[in-house]
């Protein structure tokens, strides 16, 4: 199955076979997808019994007792948290109140809270912070002995992604299981079937499966399954029959996790907008600077390392912008080690894709200290930085497993632009004109960012004209300059090549000395006001010999007179242009490493998470 961002990873079974040691099987399949915290839910033929635990799924296995959790059918559950942080209350399985139906659930509910608030005047107790819990309790709401009929109903008033897997005591002889816009595989045994997020927790057991679409529900019961569409209409589906490899299935058939994890990009981007922006406004509910706070800030000030830095510098241009407030963007091991001008009034804002990076953590505490407010931009629910922060906004772009950060860089760069928006709002610098301008476009980035994937031979074919150089340059200017910085990065740590990003206009003060015959240059040309200085640039650098790789958006065809090879990325307003370009700078980096290769995925002397200085 390839594409689609997987958050959690959800497992079932149903046949003669004890349940448990299925489930725990395909979960430790899964546990790359998702790890802060792990659950079961059995049925034993009479009740459900159910075993979580906040962490890794070693903790479950030791929590477990075999012996109470006895039984042919159940469903399990690995978290990657977005709603709720890692404990063992917020873990899946969850249930309603009764304990009578058990709900497994990968994907965001989006208007979670409105469902909330009327199940609690409708008299429902929730114990958990999670979207989920809403769902087990929308279920048992509309359950009158049909739980397929209680799951549709369901699903007509949740909006948001989800891939579900539902039991109930009343029902000991099968599982109902939905989807839209989270993945689901149906595996097909005999006298048994499963299902699971995604093909390796049952590659053990069957090659045979169903790919369930959007909007589709199934009944699954031991010796068959019944598949319907939202309507109620009976669906019928070919057998796919897998024939990859453990490995490659768990890649989603890529071959490496940097590209599918590029591939998830225009999902994570949605995921990330998702319930944050409604009704054409920013609702960044975790975020409760207020207008007073704004006012009194003086300067707002961005800390970061490496790839987060870079978003960093994205959010310092669009927060000046449409704000009006100064900020200074500052690499997280220089800022600590110097005597930095912040006072108590000043709003601090980290990056960190783990939220665990020790200089950016050390930095942040430096600022709390001395009385700043901290916001954190991080991906993980319940890091260091999401707990010690006065406020979080998470980027809900899924587990990254390859070192080099691509789709969690692209959702930090959407989270700074909604910040700018919220900010720009309280303070009533920005038109409703422009504010609802630039909401329109940014809802438009992920159909944007797919159209870029489904069209990146010419990319390929640029990493494989200059894949075996020794130094490749990058420039450009404004925005330009900024992702040209991470783009530069990118190449330099999964290809080993040398390479450096320029502002544009800083060529002739040195830089150009260093162009002669054959040296790649990726120009960067997406800023209307710049576009005519970017040309002229290129221009410079053609004259001495190079060989460039222009990124341009459509339309702006002038450009195909001085380039040598042109990236066109759809067009977009000028301000949003890093979310696009930034992916066909990762796919020219990812291509040129292959080219050479490169371990992508590990590149030498790197590690994930910089959790010491």
């Amino acid at each position: 199955m390839m594409g689609g961002i997987k958050m959690c990873g959800i497992v079932g079974y149903i046949g003669d076979k004890q349940a448990l040691p299925v489930l725990i099987e395909g979960l430790k399949r899964l546990e790359y997808r998702g790890y802060d915290s792990a659950g079961v839910a059995i049925h034993n033929g009479y009740g459900i019994n159910i075993s979580k635990a906040k962490g890794r799924l070693n903790v479950l296995e030791q929590r477990i007792d075999p012996d109470q959790l006895q039984g042919t059918l159940g469903i399990g559950h690995t978290r990657w948290a977005t709603h709720g942080e890692p404990s063992d209350v917020n873990s899946h399985p969850h249930t309603n109140q009764s304990g009578e139906i058990a709900i497994v659930h990968n994907g965001i509910i989006e208007n979670y809270m409105k469902l909330k608030d009327w199940l609690e005047k409708e008299g429902y107790v929730f114990i958990s912070e999670t979207d989920t819990e809403v769902v087990a309790h929308l279920i048992n709401y509309y359950y009158r002995g049909d739980l397929v009929e209680a799951v549709r109903n369901t699903l007509d008033r949740i909006e948001g992604s989800y891939a579900l897997g539902v039991i109930a005591k009343n029902h000991p002889d099968y599982m109902v299981v939905a989807r839209k816009d989270s993945p689901l595989v149906i595996g097909l045994g005999d006298g048994e079937n499963y299902i699971a997020s995604d093909i390796p927790a049952i590659l053990k057991y069957t090659r045979r499966v169903y790919l369930l679409e959007d909007k589709e529900i199934a009944l699954i019961r031991r010796d068959g399954v019944e598949i319907i569409d939202q309507y109620g209409r009976n669906v019928k589906k070919e057998v796919f029959e897998v024939t990859w490899d453990v490995e490659s299935a768990e890649k989603g058939g890529y071959p490496h996790f940097m590209i599918k994890e590029i591939h998830e990009e225009p999902k994570a981007l949605k995921d990330t907008m998702a319930s944050r922006i409604v009704d054409g406004r920013v609702n960044l509910n975790d975020l409760n600077i207020t207008r007073e706070q704004l006012k009194k800030a003086g300067k707002i000030i961005i800390i970061a390392c490496g790839t987060a830095y870079h978003a960093g510098v994205v959010g310092k241009y669009v927060i000046e912008k449409l704000a009006r407030i100064p900020v200074d963007v500052e690499i997280a091991s220089e800022f600590r080690y110097k005597d930095p001008l912040i006072s108590k009034d000043n709003i601090v804002i980290v990056i960190s894709q783990s939220g665990e990076t020790a200089d950016t953590l050390a930095a942040m505490r430096m600022c709390k200290n001395i009385g700043a407010k901290v916001i954190a931009v991080t991906n993980v629910v319940g890091s260091t930085a999401s707990r010690e922060a006065d406020h979080v906004v998470y980027t809900w772009a899924g587990p990254e497993i390859a070192v080099a950060s691509t789709k969690a860089y692209t959702t930090q760069l959407l989270c700074m632009y909604m910040m700018a928006l919220d900010f720009a709002d309280k303070l009533g610098r920005i038109s409703e004109e422009q504010y609802r301008r630039i909401i329109e476009e940014i809802k438009k980035l992920p159909e944007l960012a797919q159209e870029i994937l489904d069209d990146k031979e010419i990319i390929q074919r640029c990493a494989d004209e200059t894949f075996n150089v020794g130094s490749i340059f990058y420039m450009g200017r404004g925005l330009d300059y900024a992702v040209a910085m991470e783009g530069s990065l990118k190449l330099k740590e999964i290809s080993y090549i040398h390479s450096e990003a320029y502002a544009a206009g800083e060529l002739k003060h040195g830089t150009i000395a260093l162009i002669e015959e054959g040296t790649p240059v990726v120009a960067l040309a997406t800023q209307k006001g710049l576009f005519e200085k970017t040309l002229s640039n290129i221009k410079e650098v053609k004259a001495r010999g190079a060989f460039v790789i222009a990124v341009a958006m459509e339309g702006d065809t002038e450009i195909e007179k001085e380039a040598d090879r042109i990236v066109y990325v759809p067009r977009v307003y000028d301000m949003l242009a890093p979310v696009l370009v930034a992916i066909p700078l990762q796919l020219y980096a990812y291509y040129v490493a292959v080219a050479k290769g490169c371990d992508v995925d590990k590149p030498r002397n790197l590690a994930k998470s910089v959790t010491v200085e």
